[in-house]
């Protein structure tokens, strides 16, 4: 699979997961606050930090943009939505046991 682009996201805490994880998505995917140029369906590899945790790299497609200036000064970025690879679900399933009990909250995130 050729990547389009390669992101960089460091996660600090589990309100930031939180924030970025996009559970409506099949597979899961993230929002990676970026200023760079994708367009929607661009393959794209996204290099998560999470916490202290090794660095593991999730590919997956671009699913939807937040472009800069947008209403309410929502960070820019994109939403990646997971591959259906045995990497995208190990960071699904990364990502959901990390969050447990937080994901029924309602709670904003950065997407929904």
């Amino acid at each position: 699979m050729a990547q389009k682009g390669i992101l960089s996201y460091n996660v600090k805490d589990k309100q930031e997961l939180y924030a970025a994880y996009m559970p409506f998505l099949i597979n899961g995917g993230l929002f990676v606050p970026t200023r760079k140029k994708f367009g929607l369906g661009d393959e794209v590899l996204i290099l998560l930090g999470l916490m202290d945790e090794e660095r593991i790299a999730i590919p997956g497609k671009v699913a939807w943009l937040t472009p800069p200036g947008s209403q309410h000064s929502i960070n820019s970025g994109v939403g990646v939505q997971f591959s259906d690879s045995a990497e995208g679900k190990q960071a699904q399933s990364t990502i959901v046991s990390h969050l447990a009990g937080m994901l029924d909250s309602d709670r904003p995130t950065r997407t929904l």
